[in-house]
């Protein structure tokens, strides 16, 4: 056997981000939308690719993305101008390239534990390192212990997902500014918005070209584009800048960028589908409550829940014989017993409450 070049030592045991991909009836376990965009957007892309010059690379600067985007979040903050936002292939990236920015060796990020599990991953793959301040037990945030461990610490960014994945709580704006405040004189504060129009409040709110805070989006789940891969954030243009350095070039494909110009198109469509996810959320947390099941009130479009006994691990495959599928957090450090609901339509959140009843009653 010929010699195999070691990988470096700090990536020899971490493990990989997975999601199974089971052949059931009901998918219900990583947060997608459950309905495609409208007809309309589809026709719209198809136009916008058969109008590509394939010869020729994509628009470095995602010009007229970025363009669109600036107008979209306007009611957000009155001062976000195209200058103010980066794009790329899905959030990840867009958390990826803050690390190959500002992490690395010696450097440090602080997360909010338990939380997105890429954030960690995605910088210690970058040789960055990560201090976990671990969430109380109903999974809100000590305000005064953050703030003493981002003194004493303090980390080059700041990692706060709001809502939170997979708790579903959002972090009230009391407890965002006093994080902010507290590291804008050592770091940045990146607050991870993947799911924010599920929510009541954004931390675009507190935009300003001179603070240090970056707030990330996606495509993924309010525009119902999670094949696409697209994901942008919102900062100050001297982060635009640094990460603009650090990206590979033509790292946007033009397919991607004319779905998202398409998509953006269709902004009363998505506020509408949004609506209609809020509602059918508002449906399974009520189910839950009437079977007598522990859950998180949500502002995202899943519901965490733990059945009795921390029986998760049992559920789940009952779930699945049933052929509905949720994520599995049962085993995930300190979500013990813990399963998560992605918001699906309500054929199917019916026939996930259905199924749920038929196991635990």
């Amino acid at each position: 056997m010929s010699f195999r070049p070691p990988v470096r030592d700090d990536l020899a045991e971490l493990p990989g981000y997975h999601s199974p991909q089971l052949d059931v009836e009901h998918r219900l376990n990583t947060n997608e939308s459950p309905e495609p965009p409208p007809l309309g957007f589809q026709q719209a892309v198809v136009d916008r690719v058969a109008a590509l010059e394939w010869n020729r690379y994509p628009d470095r600067g995602v010009t007229e993305l970025r363009t669109k985007l600036a107008a979209h979040h306007v009611a957000d903050h009155p001062g976000i101008t195209p200058d103010n936002i980066f794009v790329a292939n899905g959030s990840n990236e867009v958390l990826q390239t803050i690390m190959l920015a500002w992490g690395g060796p010696g450097r440090s990020i602080l997360t909010f534990e338990p939380t997105y599990a890429m954030h960690g991953q995605i910088a210690r793959v970058t040789g960055t390192g990560v201090i976990e301040i671990e969430r109380q037990d109903d999974f809100t945030i000590d305000a005064d212990h953050a703030i003493t461990t981002l003194g004493e610490t303090r980390p080059i960014a700041t990692f706060l997902c709001s809502p939170n994945n997979p708790t579903g709580i959002v972090e009230p704006p009391e407890l965002v500014q006093r994080v902010l405040d507290t590291v804008c004189d050592f770091g940045l504060l990146v607050v991870d918005e993947a799911y924010a129009q599920f929510s009541d409040w954004s931390a675009l709110e507190l935009f300003d070209e001179d603070t240090a805070m970056i707030v990330t989006r996606t495509f993924s789940k309010t525009w119902a584009m999670a094949a696409a891969r697209l994901g942008y954030l919102i900062a100050p243009k001297w982060i635009i800048e640094r990460l603009n350095t650090a990206i590979l070039p033509y790292h946007l494909d033009a397919v991607s960028q004319a779905a998202g110009s398409a998509a953006l198109d269709f902004e009363d469509e998505m506020n509408a589908r949004v609506a209609r996810m809020v509602e059918q959320r508002g449906a399974i947390q009520a189910g839950l409550a009437d079977l007598g099941i522990e859950f998180w009130p949500s502002q995202s479009n899943f519901v965490l829940f733990r059945p009795s006994n921390n029986s998760g691990n049992e559920v789940w495959q009952q779930l699945v014989d049933r052929s509905v599928l949720v994520r599995n957090c049962a085993s995930w450090p300190r979500l013990d017993g813990c399963l998560r609901i992605t918001v699906g339509t309500s054929d199917e959140n019916r026939a996930f409450l259905a199924a749920l009843a038929d196991i635990v009653l």
